[in-house]
């Protein structure tokens, strides 16, 4: 059974939100503070965790920072008041995959989190075409240069190196991987990998300019996730003579 940790100090939202995730197959740990659910964490290796934003005692980002740090493929939904843009940016920052601004429906919270797992135990597609740059072989792999994606163990290394991606991380990466030289522009990103319709589109920015700290050899002045200005983002493949 899928399990979910879902961390609020108000009793009122834990209930709520424990009661429609065990409706819809979770099985749900609860915690009212950070301290409670850094331990509780460590014992139960949630597959997801919803997190309030404002905690007692560890604060919500605090929190993320951590449980990022110890459980970095375990997707992260924060819970943000409404208004609080520089929070949920902040957040972002840190290593939420996404989040979900207060007052918000039960419904729509589980949605997201079941479009997050979805996405991060999908295999994804085999790649691209061979065009002599980026390569899918063997099957659910793609590799660029010293960069390589494994869907299946959904594991990325950069020079034989394990990188700590978070799933939206990992799904923003195998989506340009497999769609080198094309041009897409954030709200495509949300749709593509987000599932969003509409939403806030720094989200997008926030990942890529955490992807490019990881990926890039100067994040500062990137080669392979490129900005197209007043456009969106591009990847470019490494040329054959230096891949």
């Amino acid at each position: 059974m899928t399990s979910a940790l879902v961390v609020d100090d108000d009793p009122t939202v834990g209930d709520v939100v424990s009661a429609y995730l065990e409706r819809a197959g979770f099985e749900v740990h609860r915690a009212a503070d950070g301290v409670a659910a850094l331990a509780l964490a460590s014992v139960v290796s949630p597959d997801v965790v919803v997190l309030d934003l404002m905690l007692p005692g560890i604060g919500g980002l605090e929190v993320c920072r951590r449980l990022r740090h110890d459980h970095p493929r375990v997707p992260v939904v924060m819970l943000t008041a409404l208004g609080e843009e520089e929070d949920r940016i902040l957040g972002l920052e840190v290593g939420a995959d996404d989040y979900v601004t207060k007052p918000f429906s039960p419904r729509e919270l589980v949605l997201r989190v079941q479009a997050i797992l979805r996405r991060a135990a999908a295999p994804g597609p085999d790649g691209p075409p061979d065009d002599g740059r980026a390569t899918a072989e063997p099957r659910g792999v793609s590799a660029d240069g010293d960069l390589v994606l494994d869907r299946r163990a959904h594991v990325v290394t950069r020079r034989g190196t394990e990188l700590s991606l978070t799933a939206r991380e990992f799904a923003l990466l195998d989506w340009f991987l497999s769609h080198p030289g094309e041009v897409h522009r954030r709200d495509e990103l949300m749709r593509a990998v987000w599932g969003w319709e509409f939403g806030d589109e720094s989200t997008v920015t926030v990942h890529v300019r955490r992807l490019r700290e990881k990926i890039e050899a100067e994040p500062s002045a990137p080669t392979r996730l490129v900005t197209v200005f007043g456009v969106g983002y591009r990847w470019d493949a490494l040329p054959p003579d230096r891949a």
